[in-house]
């Protein structure tokens, strides 16, 4: 499916294909989503797949980490609030609910809400309507609403700690992404493109695996999924100077290494400088396509001064220009 593959959901495993299917029907029609699947699994990329496949694609999908919500403001977080509803409001806010509006709001970990959210979520759920903190007059909820958890929430309903109303009303359609390990055969098309995406991220020439560590990867695991192999291949990028990427373990510092077969014919401080400088570009690089070329965004996420900044692209003839317009990055 070419339009996944364009939403960065790479596989071509039964298991994975069976997803997708549910994904795209799910596309089709408002109704709230519950994505399960363990941690790495791309419960993010699936929900801004069915945002992206929907006739909702062209306005907002905000995402929303549960966890963060705090329990004291959570009814303004999500529906806003007006100026002096509570003592810290100076400021009139609109809550996520409205940023969202006419598009689709996930709630990530949504195992996280405390008790008074999961009520607020509910009432929203069945009302289609909310009222902003302060305010008296109630707002239509034009916002699709998708729910990720890599926990058993029907166990956490039998323990109490979650609404069984709740998970009704947010397990109105829901899809399960497989772990990794049960996805047969898709771990070479996923390195292959995690690759690939990653060279294009630094402005790398085009990396291949060997054979031996292909192999490797195909033997492992992967407990932590999808984005544990996207951290070994990022990891296996960096170290490696030569076109083709030699891995020795993936767990554990234990083997040695000899990136590309160059450093040992080199002296320390000469490797080292070497590597040093090969890092510092590739994160520069990296860094400010996440930021979009916006150097104030790139200086406060590598905790640097912008002047120090300006040097390091200035030294590794990097031009802010050329990140203009690359967008945020974007896990598997």
């Amino acid at each position: 499916m070419d339009e996944f593959a364009h939403l960065h959901l790479v596989g071509k495993s039964p298991q994975f294909m069976a997803a997708l299917s549910l994904i795209a029907r799910f596309a089709a029609c408002d109704a709230t989503v519950l994505i399960q699947g363990e941690t790495g699994t791309g419960k993010e990329l699936a929900a801004r797949a069915i945002h992206y496949l929907s006739h909702r694609r062209n306005l907002p999908f905000v995402p929303v980490n549960c966890g963060t919500l705090p329990e004291t403001l959570v009814e303004s977080e999500l529906f806003g609030h007006t100026r002096g509803a509570f003592t810290d409001a100076r400021e009139a806010s609109i809550g996520l609910i409205a940023q969202a509006r006419g598009g689709t709001l996930l709630l990530d970990e949504i195992e996280a809400m405390c008790p008074r959210a999961q009520v607020a979520l509910l009432r929203l759920l069945q009302n289609k309507e909310y009222r902003p903190v302060g305010g008296g007059q109630l707002k239509e909820a034009d916002v699709r609403v998708i729910a990720s958890s890599n926990v058993d929430l029907r166990a956490l309903v039998k323990e109490g700690a979650f609404r069984s109303d709740l998970l009704f009303r947010l397990n109105m359609l829901a899809v399960r992404l497989p772990p990794l390990r049960a996805r047969e055969g898709d771990v070479p098309i996923l390195a292959d493109a995690l690759l690939r995406r990653l060279c294009n991220e630094y402005a790398f020439p085009q990396k291949t695996l060997h054979p031996r560590s292909l192999a490797l990867l195909q033997r492992h695991e992967w407990p932590g999924n999808v984005r544990e192999l996207e951290n070994v291949l990022h990891r296996e990028l960096l170290l490696t100077s030569g076109p083709v990427i030699e891995i020795a373990a993936i767990d554990g510092d234990d083997a040695p290494r000899e990136p590309g077969g160059e450093t040992v014919a080199e002296p320390f401080k000469v490797a080292k400088a070497r590597a040093v400088a090969e890092f510092e570009r590739a994160y520069v690089a990296a860094l400010m396509t996440r930021a979009a070329g916006n150097m104030t965004l790139a200086s406060r996420l590598a905790g640097k001064d912008r002047s120090d900044l300006t040097k390091l692209l200035k030294k590794y003839g990097l031009e802010r220009n050329r990140f203009v317009g690359t967008g945020a990055p974007r896990a598997f």
